[in-house]
């Protein structure tokens, strides 16, 4: 029987450490050539690490949140026969050579926590409260009869008084005009006593508590929005949009798409953002504060916030001003299933210019979104409610209509963008909107 040491490989994207998001297997598990070892997190994506060789595994490096350097040993599989060990990335320099060690990169002091022959230790969880012994009911008899302390002994057959027992209930305290308490007795008194304030179950509806660890891409999540509070003074401008016409174009569009895919209306929007970004190039910017640069792109590259169950992922449409809007559906598809299924890839998934972030029929009254920083706007639309609104009539007056409106929210970062550019440019995109016609102008 041999050692193989698999070490981190450079994933090719400048990163000197990547952090372990999930082992795939345990010591002790077999582990077939090509099988899968563990998910490694870099900067920009998760990273599937796959073994080169057949074997049992004998040591893991570190726990899930833990950072191992590139070059170092993630895993060491026990092999039937010897294998060649490769090469470590030169930018990684070896030491006590000879020596194989599982590394760990500790963080906050952690790395007591690391375990040699184990995967991690699992999540502490608090245990459940153990309930306090239901305290005997003394109520009154209720108004249908005397009570069964005056009756002398409560009768009841084992199950009834199991119930009872399981709902907190004092069968002296319940009414009942048989020998015994039967199980209608209880209903009968539940449905009194609860009406009445004399009955309170003693089952707690209350939850464990849970402690969950902050890793992988719900660690990056935390990060980049501290980041971006912490370094961008964000405003939030709010407009209530009538987007009535739009949704009638939409229908229609839809009722003819053929073998085209079903609009939504955030392609619409999109293309709209997009026809109106030219007149606000402080918009579709980013901001390096540290070199005191401003970068007006002339290409839209439009992030597009997705829900994950790893978290919220911002894949990118890019030059999404040249693409109309079933491209744009199909686009939007594509994305968010590879952001989903965690198989966006790396350029996919940075680069933007400007965000857009919708809940869609969660999307609330109104949103103040955070920044994808060093983008310096980010837009978010609100849910479409239908309210009676007054429209002015042809031959004059005015007359009450039901409309479609929303209620959309642009943040901004005051550094670079003024108040006034913010409000102008969504005047600017609701004129647009609420005349769609001229999103299919040239």
């Amino acid at each position: 029987m041999a050692r193989f040491s698999f070490r981190l490989p450079d994933i090719g994207e400048g990163i000197s450490e990547a952090e372990i998001v999930a082992w795939h297997v345990a010591v002790g598990d077999r582990v077939e050539e090509d099988g899968r070892l563990a998910d490694m997190m870099t900067d920009k994506a998760t990273v599937e690490m796959e073994s080169p060789v057949a074997g049992t595994v004998v040591e893991l490096a570190g726990e899930p949140g833990d950072q191992v350097a590139i070059g170092a040993t993630l895993v060491v599989i026990e092999t039937a026969e010897e294998v060649v060990q490769p090469a470590e990335p030169e930018r990684v320099e070896a030491e006590n050579p000879g020596v194989e060690e599982v590394a760990t990169s500790p963080r906050n002091g952690e790395g007591d926590h690391a375990q040699h022959g184990g995967g991690g230790a699992p999540l502490d969880a608090t245990p459940a409260a153990v309930p306090q012994e239901a305290t005997p009911l003394h109520h009154p008899a209720t108004p249908d009869g005397p009570s069964t302390h005056e009756r002398g002994r409560v009768l009841a057959s084992p199950a009834v008084r199991a119930r009872a027992a399981d709902l907190g209930i004092d069968l002296s305290a319940v009414h009942h005009d048989g020998p015994h308490i039967r199980h209608a007795d209880l209903d009968a008194y539940l449905r009194y006593g609860s009406a009445q304030g004399y009955h309170t179950p003693n089952v707690s509806r209350a939850r464990p508590d849970e402690t969950v660890k902050v890793i992988g891409m719900r660690r990056r999540i935390a990060e980049n929005m501290a980041a971006a509070k912490r370094h961008i003074p964000h405003f939030t401008y709010v407009e209530e949009i009538d987007v009535t016409a739009l949704e009638a174009m939409r229908g229609d569009l839809n009722m003819a798409r053929g073998s085209r895919p079903k609009l939504t209306m955030l392609p619409l929007l999109i293309v709209a953002i997009c026809r109106t970004l030219s007149d606000f190039p402080m918009l579709n910017a980013r901001y390096d504060d540290e070199a005191g640069v401003v970068t007006r792109f002339g290409r839209v590259h439009l992030g597009m916030a997705a829900q994950t169950d790893a978290g919220l992922m911002v894949p990118v449409i890019r030059d999404a001003q040249d693409l109309n809007p079933w491209q744009l559906a199909t686009e939007i598809v594509r994305l968010a299933e590879a952001a989903r299924t965690g198989k966006a890839k790396s350029e996919e998934l940075s680069g933007g210019t400007i965000t857009v972030t919708s809940l869609g029929p969660l999307g609330g009254i109104a949103t103040t979104p955070v920044i994808n920083r060093p983008e310096v706007a980010i837009i978010g639309p609100n849910r479409i409610v239908e309210r009676p609104v007054f429209r002015a009539r042809a031959g004059g007056g005015e007359e009450i209509v039901k409309a479609k409106l929303m209620n959309l929210s642009i943040s901004c970062d005051h550094r670079v963008v003024d108040g006034h550019d913010a409000a102008s440019y969504v005047q600017a995109l609701k004129r647009l909107i609420e005349t769609p016609v001229l999103l299919f102008a040239d």
